[in-house]
């Protein structure tokens, strides 16, 4: 059985065990998310530092962009977790909503709140004045997070979910809503 293999079985059991267990595992996945994505910042700023990277815009439209970018990432973010937890579940792949979300924000993709967490990222690389993380580490983050979403938590999502999830997948971008036009 491969590493990939081991994983989705993993998150697979902590999706499927006792709610106790659940609520065990719920902070051990933040605290993984938290890390992972606090090295990705810490190592731009470093990269930045050893680098001597220089900003290339003005104070005034950096901070809006900043703001701009915080404001809707954080507001996506928080959207998205309110319908998880309207399920009973919770952002951490071992403690899942029991079904499959596809109200607010999963109306129109399947990862709004990472798409959220990608915003605060660019937001945050503007604000801290970051080039580093804006141009290089927030997209190679993205990339990450692409990678594992596809390898490891959809084919979870499959195997606990099956067809329907499979359904819901085919109609519903992972991160960019589509844009209809009305006939």
């Amino acid at each position: 059985m491969s590493i990939r293999d081991r994983w989705i079985n993993l998150l697979h059991r902590a999706a499927t065990a006792t709610r106790k267990t659940q609520r065990l595992l719920t902070p051990i996945g933040l605290i993984i998310f938290g890390v992972f994505t606090g090295i990705f910042v810490i190592l731009s700023i470093l990269m930045d530092w050893w680098l001597s990277l220089p900003w290339p815009l003005p104070n005034g439209p950096t901070w809006f962009i900043a703001m701009l970018f915080i404001a809707v990432g954080a507001g996506v973010t928080a959207w998205s977790v309110l319908h998880f937890l309207k399920v009973k579940g919770t952002p951490v792949p071992f403690n899942p909503p029991p079904e499959i979300v596809t109200t607010g924000p999963y109306r129109f993709a399947r990862n709004p709140m990472l798409t959220g967490v990608f915003l605060l990222l660019f937001g945050i690389g503007f604000a801290i004045k970051s080039l580093s993380l804006v141009v290089f580490f927030t997209p190679l983050y993205i990339l990450a997070n692409v990678w594992e979403l596809n390898e490891i938590e959809e084919p979870e999502l499959v195997k606990r979910l099956g067809e329907d999830y499979v359904a819901y997948r085919q109609r519903t971008p992972m991160f960019i809503p589509r844009m209809r036009l009305k006939n």
